[in-house]
């Protein structure tokens, strides 16, 4: 006797209700992180929508975060048509975030150790030396401080001086104008292709090339003269583009090379600036912090060994902040192939938007989610480790490369900026204004007083 499996019943997809070719655009430019809660909890973990003239598919919650790690997520999805626009733009052929499958993990192994928190092994003392020159150049006492604009030079700073051996502090406003255009017209496409027309985006583009040629012509001289050991990030790409070209071309190099920087300036700087708000709004958790950083301090130098489990209310409140606030809202991706999920059917081709940040605002996984609670990471509560509850750094095969990087880069310089600076919200009441083009993040006319030195 034989069986034929049934033919699973499919699922209508519902469809968000929008505006005339804007779709949805006003909900995503208001809150995309809110958006997209709001759509789970109406819809369920899958909707339409469309946004200005295009159609997307939503795939929202735990069940979409823990699917971008399945087998099946990563032969059913890719992220070229997203990341495609900014590869034209440069000339290039490739990157890392619009590749998927080989070609990926080649480009990966490229930048791992670049990127690895081994790359600043025996130089955390460096990175807090960097820190204090920032700090001292762009936040004088006496002074209201724009924290967003503060944290992109410290963050080029850090980056440039840690990754690269150079901190081009002339180009930061030109790297900030080039990306800010790029991701809001080519990838995130919440803006009309016209803008790449105006001057002032053209000449800050040729600025950022400038200084990729520059970081070409520096990495071509040190090639073949420095240990291995001793190699950073650029010196890895440039030594791949000599021995692999094929798959480090030389038209690949200045989106890879500058990469660092467009990749902190947006995202390092937003995360660090949230920090700072988050925890002067609370004074119970600043007092805490501060109390673990001047412990840390208290000796001179930084011991590296265990470096965050020296700072756990620091690092709680990174998190917290992290998951309030996140940088990574939702995932671009393109349907490969046709797939079902979760009982929809979604087709080869499709435009999908994955909103691994949703969870991250569910009372079910963060009970009083909107609550600044940075104890929900310790034991026994260890709420963020339920399978696919926590994306701060995206999830699947595309997680940022820099993770485990950026972990110390912000828990060290949010220290020494707790540890040296005697900071005030303008009022006890203050609400944080954010800005969601092209990423989210505090508003650029977010500042910060500096009352004084503590140490």
């Amino acid at each position: 006797m034989s069986s034929v499996a049934e033919p699973v019943a499919l699922r209508e997809t519902p469809v968000v209700p929008g505006l005339p070719f804007i779709g949805s655009l006003l909900g995503l430019a208001k809150d995309p992180a809110q958006f997209f809660v709001d759509c789970y909890r109406t819809y369920g973990p899958v909707c339409r929508l469309s946004v200005l003239g295009e159609k997307y598919v939503l795939m929202a919650g735990i069940e979409a975060a823990n699917f971008l790690g399945t087998r099946e997520g990563k032969e059913s999805l890719r992220s070229k048509e997203f990341w495609q626009g900014l590869v034209n733009e440069y000339g290039a052929t490739k990157i890392l975030t619009g590749e998927d499958g080989e070609s990926h993990k080649q480009l990966r192994d490229i930048m791992r150790n670049g990127y690895s928190k081994e790359s600043i092994k025996g130089r955390y003392n460096e990175l807090v030396a960097i820190t204090d020159g920032a700090m001292k150049r762009d936040w004088p006492v006496g002074q209201d401080i724009p924290v967003v604009e503060a944290m992109q030079y410290m963050v080029v700073d850090q980056l440039g001086t840690i990754l690269t051996g150079a901190a081009p502090l002339e180009y930061v406003k030109d790297i900030r104008t080039t990306i800010l255009y790029i991701l809001n017209v080519l990838v995130t496409r919440q803006r009309p292709k016209i803008l790449l027309k105006r001057p002032q985006y053209k000449k800050a583009k040729a600025r950022v090339f400038e200084l990729g040629e520059q970081m070409i012509a520096n990495a071509k001289a040190r090639y073949g003269k420095i240990k291995p050991e001793e190699r950073n990030l650029i010196d890895d790409v440039y030594a791949a583009h000599v021995e692999q070209p094929e798959v480090m071309p030389e038209n690949n190099l200045i989106v890879t090379l500058t990469g660092p920087y467009v990749a902190g300036l947006d995202t390092v700087a937003n995360t660090t600036a949230a920090i700072v708000y988050t925890v002067l709004k609370h004074p119970e958790v600043k007092a805490r912090v501060l109390a673990e950083v001047d412990a840390l301090f208290a000796e001179g130098d930084v011991d590296e060994d265990g470096l965050l489990k020296k700072l756990p209310s620091l690092q709680g409140a990174i998190m917290e902040t992290m998951r309030l606030y996140p940088i990574a809202v939702a995932q671009m991706r393109t349907a490969t192939k046709d797939f079902v999920f979760e009982g929809h059917q979604i087709k080869e081709g499709e435009m999908i938007y994955i909103g691994t940040s949703v969870p991250h605002f569910m009372d079910e996984y963060y009970p009083e989610a909107r609550k600044f609670d940075i104890d929900r990471y310790q034991k026994p509560r260890a709420e963020h480790l339920k399978a696919g509850a926590y994306s701060p750094y995206g999830r699947g095969p595309h997680t940022c490369l820099g993770k485990s990087l950026a972990e110390v880069q912000i828990a060290l310089s949010m220290a020494r900026l707790f540890y040296k600076l005697d900071l005030e919200l303008e009022s006890p009441s203050y609400v944080l204004k954010t800005k969601t083009a092209p990423t989210p993040g505090p508003a650029m006319d977010f500042k910060v007083r500096v009352k004084g030195l503590r140490h």
